[in-house]
């Protein structure tokens, strides 16, 4: 057997191995490893048939679903740079990433047909677009708007005989373009090359020690990289992979857990936050669970409480991460009780450190900003060299780079991290630095209350003030003067918030983390 080197080898030497075991599970429909490979080598084929070329850029705009896995390893086996992109996108920002990552094509579902046209009808030159149809013929609009292809007849072409020749690649050429939020409002596209990923995953699937076993329940959306991680790490350990397009709804997701023997359950704090709201947890079947991890942001150390005492028996793996760099480092389960509030250490082949502003290293527990050093760290943003000269620099060593996360941390005497905040999330406050994270830990040791989120406002007087959103629970009569009460009682003058606001449900980002920047555009409306 070939020795992998390249993310889609993977999924090559699972279908070798366990040719006729379930991979995806989407709804009632279970794909084979050998069925997902021969048709993703299919597609392989017809997208090199059709132009694309080593190191071109081919877009994924679809739900949760086997054709866009299939979509994404085909552009692989074609030399070519997949570019997953979220399901809920508007026009102007799919357009955006289209013009930026120069996709030459659109691999996208009948009912994203709106967006697409928002975008492409003005574009200059068009992407070659391939509707997955369901069976149904291409609408002649959408014909007329762009070249098109129809996503079932190029499946129906025959599998490419053994001397069909696919590109010859070398590990370092980019594997995916993942677009993550930028500082002016449009996204920046994070470079992640075929041997990074490789190797980050198989960091991932040490700690957590994955087998070919698991079966893993993913809810999030495999446009946000730790969706996307859960699909190329399960073809590396021969796993299975349950595909949900949400939690939405949750008691159909759950009944899930003891059909499919589910053992690995990806969340973000969002998940957690929904599923403590049913009353009636006892009536599901966890046993099956082996173990629970947490990234996309921190999680509030009452969750960490709450899932040991519904889940005595699972491992939970708190985790931090970014885009930039997948995982920076996760905490060991046994130390959860003791240390609730830590990201713990970091992964295999990574080294982290605190950086004062001066560049100097923090003194334990000291509060600064996050530095990453190893083979999880990308090379930088697409066609954004002075973005990348800012967050990238030279490392330790020739060829080595640092990542400068943005992200403020300490690091215990013991070698612990603590997530404090982004730098531009922290609070400045009466001369005091406050970490609205550590406002949202106390303010949800609240038994009424549900969510917190916490921001800072101008304030004359102090600078800057604090301010929480709060969702109360179904049955909870709470008002803002408890709310002060319990807040003076329970943290420092300086960290009490100036202001409180209840509301039904705090806004969140289409990957489940809390939407800091709507927060504050309701402050100021």
């Amino acid at each position: 057997m070939k020795e992998s080197v390249f993310v889609h080898d993977f999924l090559e030497a699972a279908q070798e191995q366990f040719p006729d075991k379930d991979f995806l599970i989407c709804g009632s429909d279970r794909y084979t490893y050998r069925q997902i490979y021969r048709q993703s080598r299919i597609l392989a084929a017809q997208l090199m048939n059709l132009g694309l070329q080593r190191g071109d850029r081919a877009a994924i705009l679809m739900d949760n679903s086997a054709q866009s896995v299939i979509a994404l390893y085909g552009i692989l086996m074609a030399g070519g740079v997949y570019v997953m992109i979220n399901s809920t996108i508007k026009g102007p920002k799919l357009r955006f990433i289209l013009e930026n990552s120069g996709a030459n094509i659109l691999i996208s579902h009948l009912n994203k047909a709106v967006v697409v046209q928002n975008a492409v009808r003005q574009m200059t030159p068009q992407p070659l677009l391939i509707w997955v149809t369901g069976g149904r013929k291409i609408p002649q609009p959408l014909a007329d708007l762009a070249p098109s292809q129809d996503w079932g007849q190029l499946l129906k072409n025959p599998l490419p005989s053994p001397s069909f020749l696919f590109p010859r690649l070398i590990d370092q050429d980019l594997a995916s373009l993942i677009f993550t939020s930028g500082s002016t409002g449009m996204p920046k596209g994070v470079m992640q090359p075929h041997y990074k990923m490789v190797s980050v995953a198989k960091s991932i699937i040490s700690y957590l020690e994955n087998t070919h076993e698991d079966v893993i329940l993913n809810v999030l959306s495999l446009a946000f990289g730790y969706g996307m991680y859960q699909v190329l790490m399960a073809a590396m350990f021969g796993g299975t992979v349950v595909l949900e397009n949400s939690f939405i709804y949750f008691h159909e997701i759950l009944q899930k857990i003891p059909a499919n023997r589910i053992t690995g359950f990806p969340v973000v704090p969002t998940v957690l936050a929904m599923l403590f709201k049913i009353q009636d947890l006892g009536q599901y079947d966890f046993s099956s669970l082996r173990y629970l991890t947490n990234a996309g942001a921190a999680l509030p150390t009452v969750y960490a409480g709450k899932l040991r005492a519904l889940w005595p028996h699972i491992k939970i793996y708190p985790m931090y991460g970014l885009t930039e760099c997948v995982r920076v480092c996760y905490l060991q389960p046994q130390y959860v009780d003791e240390r609730p509030d830590s990201v713990g250490s970091e992964i295999p082949n990574c080294r982290a450190w605190i950086e004062r502003p001066d560049g100097s290293p923090a003194s334990p527990n000291e509060i600064g900003q996050l530095v990453v050093e190893g083979s999880n760290v990308m090379p930088g943003y697409w066609k954004d060299p002075d973005l990348t000269a800012r967050v990238f620099r030279p490392g330790s060593r020739p060829g080595q780079i640092r990542l400068y996360t943005g992200d403020l941390f300490k690091k215990d005497p013991d070698g612990f991290l603590y997530f404090v905040s982004r730098q531009d999330d922290m609070i400045k406050s009466r001369g005091e630095r406050v970490s609205p994270l550590e406002v949202e830990n106390i303010l949800l040791g609240m038994e009424e209350i549900e969510e917190a989120a916490v921001i800072g406002v101008p304030d004359e007087i102090f600078g800057q003030a604090v301010k929480c959103f709060l969702v109360k629970k179904n049955s909870a009569n709470l008002t803002e003067k408890e709310v002060f009460r319990f807040c003076s009682e329970n943290m420092e003058n300086y960290m009490i918030p100036k202001y409180v606001v209840f509301l039904s449900e705090i806004p969140k980002t289409p990957n489940g983390k809390v939407d800091k920047k709507l927060l504050q555009e309701l402050q100021e409306a």
